[in-house]
């Protein structure tokens, strides 16, 4: 935003895809921990909260990169970003 670079705020705002694909990841791969040793269940709790939080700082910097492109450009990024965080629909139903 300082520097004026508009290109490199839309591809900050489209880099959070990278972020949900990996935050998905892990959170089934902790889940998966989980069911293979009841053990692991404190441990890998602990853990998806701190992905859950990392992929929600992520979450925000895209808030704020397009808030600083619409600043920089007095224009608005297209509404339908990118988002790949599947984890909700991975939940099994109740």
């Amino acid at each position: 935003y300082t520097v004026g670079d508009a290109t490199a705020l839309a591809k900050l705002r489209n880099d959070d895809e990278r972020i949900d694909v990996k935050y998905t990841s892990v959170f089934r791969e902790l889940l998966t921990y989980m069911m293979e040793d009841p053990r692991n269940i404190t441990a890998c709790t602990h853990l998806l909260f701190c992905a859950k939080n990392l992929e929600r700082i992520g979450d925000h910097v895209t808030n704020i990169a397009e808030n600083a492109y619409y600043v920089l450009t007095g224009t608005q990024l297209p509404a339908n970003r990118p988002k790949q965080d599947e984890t909700a629909m991975s939940a099994p139903a109740a």
